[in-house]
């Protein structure tokens, strides 16, 4: 099962179908065509793929009034070797080119730097003179994003920035210009890229950030208010439910292992003063549970 960083990758060359070619010109220094358009086009290869093989993502670079494809871009984010990877990505770039009748690249994305250096081996096909050579973005390929408009303008370019360098000095910096793009963003957007940023980041980079959207700072924004007040929110759900727990171990009372999983999983602040109530009088900790027919 894909995991949550790469279906962000995924997600963030989707969202900004010319951040492929963005990369593949400015952090990688090839040649990109001129182009009007970038738009992400189907993945789906089981024309001669088995059908649980697909591209992770697909862009054609359009240009000229017609939008003619310029360019094909295949994206694959790579987070593991994969020995099955050196004979699909040849037939990913020959189905792309074939369907799209243009020149196509393959751009292999990654975290790890060992991975990249797996990744960028050389794929002998076979055939004489064809040598498939993927082009790696490894971290240190990433530029590092600090400057406000520059992430307000790009916001996945930034989103990219803190999952490559969030863990380096520069975090702090790349998080608080985070900041000033998420106010622009939809909030599926916004939602998806605050959780990759903020794990992304190192842990003074973090708290170093939420202490700032507490404090009001500058660039504190409509998405900062909420996610501070979801993490207040949290932190009140989180106490109440522990004095709910502390009233029957005070008491003597023996909390089965459901009982208490049941208490430290609710999320409504109401139900907990119910039960931090009822916590004081019933004789058995399930009886806590059977009052509101949970």
């Amino acid at each position: 099962m894909p995991s949550v960083t790469h279906e962000a990758l995924v997600e963030l060359f989707k969202n900004r179908p010319r951040l492929a070619a963005e990369m593949l010109q400015d952090a990688l220094g090839q040649p990109v065509p001129a182009f009007t358009e970038a738009r992400v086009e189907s993945s789906d290869l089981t024309e001669v793929i088995p059908s649980n093989r697909r591209a992770d993502v697909i862009v054609v670079l359009l240009v000229g009034e017609r939008q003619e494809p310029a360019m094909a871009i295949v994206v694959e984010v790579q987070l593991g070797a994969d020995p099955d990877k050196p004979y699909a990505w040849p037939v990913y770039v020959t189905q792309t080119r074939a369907r799209h009748r243009c020149p196509t690249r393959l751009l292999v994305v990654t975290t790890d730097a060992a991975i990249a250096r797996w990744s960028s081996r050389p794929i002998d096909t076979g055939h004489p003179g064809w040598v498939l050579t993927p082009l790696v973005l490894a971290p240190e390929g990433v530029p590092v994003v600090t400057d406000a408009e520059q992430a307000k303008a790009a916001p996945e370019v930034v989103v990219l920035s803190a999952m490559a360098h969030g863990q380096q000095e520069a975090g702090e910096a790349i998080g608080v210009a985070f900041l000033a793009a998420a106010a622009g963003l939809d909030q599926e957007r916004r939602t998806l890229y605050a959780d990759v940023v903020l794990s992304s980041l190192n842990e003074a980079a973090r708290r170093t950030l939420e202490a700032m959207m507490k404090s009001g700072y500058e660039y504190q924004s409509e998405f900062a208010r909420s996610y501070v007040a979801k993490g207040v929110e949290k932190g009140r759900i989180e106490a109440k439910a522990h004095d709910v727990l502390a009233v029957f171990e005070v008491r003597g009372l023996e909390v089965p292992s459901d009982v208490r999983e049941r208490i430290l999983a609710s999320t409504d602040l109401a139900e907990l003063d119910r039960w931090l109530r009822r916590a004081v009088v019933v004789s058995d900790a399930r009886e806590l549970l059977a009052t509101t027919g949970s």
